[in-house]
């Protein structure tokens, strides 16, 4: 995919620098040359609002406008074999100058204390955090076509900003296909005699890409944040959810065949890799248990294999079934063994698929307590005084974490928001009679908007870490909840 390959080469290029400053610049003009000024340009925008998804559009227009130029000056024909070079240097000056419009980044100062080539990798290499909460929310069909109408660049150019920026953590092929398809949409329906059966037809046409793009990036997201051990973890327990009466043994292998998906196609820039795999994925899924399980079953029908992985996604958690009150824990000599990381995902595992309500940033906490236990005690002199010290610690805070997070998101889950709000009121009022009506507002306000943020299975992940010990206390932080 030549866009992909050229918004790479335009991400890496100071990157590329200690190999010769003739291999950037020809790398750099050979694309611009190919792609011709205005998708050149597209890609700078898609690059710079994914790298700097806090900056504004005035500091990536700024940005974008300078690289631009650089290419468009460097690379014409004649030009002086030097030009890239001391135009990257007076870019990196400008950065680093008083009152630069460029986006605003923490790590400018320290870059910038720097010299030459290093400071030219040290601009390069600075990035904002992702977006956790994408903010781009599509305007209406008439908002669209009205914006557009009016300046239909500046509409393109805001859209591939807030866009990228909103979902920059989706493959890049992803990416380029749904802003190219989007703002296809826009330019034919926004002068079609009849814009409204022309914008149904095309969002139905890009609805697989659509929700690709916003499932892919919160899986990168997950991926990026988690890494690829919890990963797999954060899977098996969603399937576990969804499935709670397959074993361990049904359901690991598949979630270690996703961790491999998102391994590999996240940061891929080659066409297709996501749909390519995921489809592969949703077939050993399918093929596994569509046998042992309706909801699955219906979810496997037909052939768009893609559509079959949407509908698994959106599969609520089933009912835990009748099993055994108590999972059975992993003795001290497993905990420490070779297969120690797997015996605890076993356990958690067991936890998930008995108290299926409980989302992943909650068992996200239990999997870092039982990392974090194992770390400490494996390594110490007596290691089973040590667990056995942890087990004893735990006590009954493991079934109380599990028990308010079971509760707070099994209402959420069942209760329109108004309803949820007011069970929660009362609930307080019981826990803190003496509180104050502001007070207890206060708190109801700041629960129903945790919950709704990080009860759904498809939370940020890192944003929601954060508030689990704030709104459910300090259960496990002692890393005894593997235990028991």
């Amino acid at each position: 995919m030549r866009a992909a390959l050229a918004l790479l080469l335009l991400l890496a290029a100071a990157c590329a620098e200690h190999r010769g400053k003739a291999y950037v610049r020809d790398k750099v003009c050979q694309e611009f040359q190919t792609l011709g000024r205005e998708d050149f340009r597209t890609l700078t925008i898609i690059a710079n609002s994914r790298k700097f998804s806090n900056a504004t559009f005035e500091e990536i227009g700024h940005l974008v406008h300078e690289i631009v130029s650089l290419a468009e000056t460097c690379c014409a024909e004649g030009a002086d074999p030097s030009c890239y070079d001391a135009g990257s240097s007076a870019l990196s000056a400008k950065s680093c100058g008083e009152g630069s419009p460029f986006p605003a980044h923490p790590g400018t100062a320290g870059c910038c204390a720097q010299e030459g080539l290093e400071q030219k990798l040290c601009l390069a290499a600075l990035r904002h955090p992702p977006q956790e909460l994408p903010r781009y929310i599509q305007p209406s069909n008439e908002e669209l076509c009205q914006a557009f109408k009016k300046d239909p660049k500046d509409f393109a150019d805001r859209f591939l900003h807030e866009y990228a920026s909103s979902y920059g953590q989706a493959p890049l092929p992803v990416l380029l296909g749904s802003t190219r398809t989007f703002l296809s949409m826009v330019s034919t329906c926004c002068i079609s005699p009849a814009p409204t059966a022309c914008f149904l037809k095309e969002k139905l046409e890009r609805k697989t890409l659509s929700l690709l793009t916003l499932l892919s990036n919160r899986a990168c997201s997950r991926f990026t944040a988690y890494g690829k051990d919890k990963v797999t973890f954060s899977y098996l327990t969603t399937l576990a959810q969804k499935m709670p009466g397959a074993s361990f043994e049904d359901l690991f292998p598949l979630a270690e065949d996703a961790a491999e998906v998102f391994s590999q196609c996240c940061d891929s820039v080659a066409e297709d890799c996501m749909q390519q795999k995921l489809s592969e994925h949703t077939a050993k899924a399918c093929g596994a248990l569509s046998a042992r399980d309706e909801r699955f079953a219906d979810c496997c029908v037909g052939k768009n294999l893609m559509q079959n992985y949407f509908c698994i996604l959106a599969l609520p958690p089933a009912p835990a079934p009748k099993l055994p009150e108590e999972a059975q824990k992993p003795t001290n000599e497993q905990i420490c063994g070779e297969d120690g990381a797997r015996h605890a995902k076993k356990y958690l595992f067991e936890l998930a698929r008995r108290h299926t309500s409980v989302p992943d940033a909650f068992l996200g906490r239990l999997y870092d307590a039982s990392k974090k236990v194992r770390e400490e005690c494996c390594s110490a002199k007596d290691a089973s005084a040590c667990l056995d010290g942890k087990r004893q610690q735990m006590g009954q805070e493991l079934p109380s974490f599990l028990e308010k997070a079971n509760q707070l998101c099994g209402q959420y889950t069942e209760l329109n928001f108004l309803d949820f709000k007011k069970r929660l009121r009362e609930s307080l009022m019981r826990t803190m009679p003496q509180a104050s009506l502001e007070l207890l507002g206060r708190l109801v306000e700041q629960r129903a908007d945790f919950a709704s943020t990080c009860c759904p299975p498809n939370s940020p992940p890192l944003y929601c870490a954060s508030k689990v010990s704030l709104e459910l206390g300090e259960a496990c932080d002692g890393g005894s909840c593997l235990l028991g």
